[in-house]
This record gives C-alpha cells, sequence and structure tokens, in this order.
C-alpha cells in the first residue's frame, strides 16, 4: 500500500507545483484519529504555501480529499460566468468555506460526482458547461477531463500535469520532501 505522502504526490503535484488550483484523490486508511492528524498536520505543514487539504467525503475507512490553493480557488469561483452558474445550483459564492461544505453537501447527496467539481479543479468553464449539455457524450478529447474546446491547448495541458506528476514522484522517491516540492504562492 502506498504511503500519504505517496498518494499526495502522485495525484497532488500540479497543486502543489503550483499550475493547478486543486485535485482530488481517495486514500484508504485504517485510523481515522491518525488521518485526522495527518491532514492537520500537512495543513499546518502547507498551508504557508498557500496549500489546504480538505475533507469532502469520508466513508468507514475511506475518505475523498481535496488539495487546492485558497487564492487561486478564490480567483476561479469569482469568475462572473463561474459565480452565476454555482449561484443558480445553490451554493454561497461569497465566501469559500460555506462553497466548499456545500460542494461536500453536494458528494454527500449524490451518487455520482456533482459536474461542477471540475470548476474546483481548473477544469475551464467551457468544459464544464459542454459536460453537461452533452450529458458526458460528445467531447473531443479524453484526458484528466473531458475537453469540449479548444482539444490541442488542453493536450498540451494535460501532458504538463503528467510530466509535473512523474518529476514529482521521481524527486521523492530520491528523498525530496513535499514541503521542498511545494511551490510557496
Amino acid at each position: 500500500m502506498s504511503t500519504f505522502e505517496e498518494e499526495i504526490i502522485r495525484h497532488c503535484s500540479p497543486t502543489l507545483a503550483g499550475i493547478k488550483t486543486g485535485n482530488l484523490f481517495s486514500y484508504s486508511f485504517d485510523d481515522h484519529d491518525q488521518l485526522i492528524n495527518q491532514i492537520i498536520n500537512w495543513n499546518n505543514t502547507l498551508n504557508t504555501r498557500g496549500v489546504y487539504f480538505e475533507r469532502l467525503k469520508t466513508n468507514r475507512n475511506r475518505v475523498l480529499l481535496y488539495v487546492y490553493r485558497k487564492n487561486r480557488l478564490n480567483c476561479d469561483l469569482s469568475c462572473p460566468k463561474v459565480e452565476r452558474f454555482l449561484n443558480k445550483i445553490g451554493y454561497p459564492t461569497g465566501d469559500l468555506e460555506s462553497c466548499l461544505a456545500f460542494l461536500s453537501e453536494r458528494i454527500h447527496d449524490s451518487a455520482d460526482f456533482p459536474h461542477e467539481i471540475g470548476l474546483f479543479l481548473s477544469y475551464p468553464f467551457e468544459d464544464v458547461e459542454g459536460f453537461i449539455q452533452n450529458e458526458g457524450k460528445n467531447c473531443k478529447h479524453c484526458g484528466y477531463w473531458k475537453v469540449y474546446c479548444n482539444a490541442n491547448e488542453k493536450i498540451k495541458l494535460f501532458s504538463k500535469y503528467k510530466k509535473c506528476a512523474t518529476k514529482y514522484y521521481q524527486c521523492l522517491l530520491k528523498g525530496s520532501s513535499i514541503i521542498r516540492l511545494t511551490v510557496a504562492a
């Protein structure tokens, strides 16, 4: 089984590098109290660099973690078309913590991920909107998300994310710490 640190690097390198607003990952745990302590410790360590950990859903032995850059997320969610879209489905966009709590509720209340989750993960509004309008079909490319606009641009971006994750994982294996790999905001 992978360590918590390996999973952070494997799934969240673009966020740690400052090239993406946020990433999600699911993590299996044996001890809930130990998990909470790990999340608190990582927040204490990385908040000074602008990176935050948020539990969006916890089951008996699995947690869905959202790792994000608070300043970038505030900027992403304050885009007028994003804000209008989120307000229309009930998000309290004026307050980031309330917005994240509402996202968590939507995840708990749904069998699937709410489609707007892409807006929290640096997916362009046009692709989120395209996914919803096309019910997940007819995309131009499928990578980190389903692409409906500017496919060539997104393919290059996906390559950048993959290179980042590969490089960060190699650095971790060579002994670099996550704090050292995390770009300050």
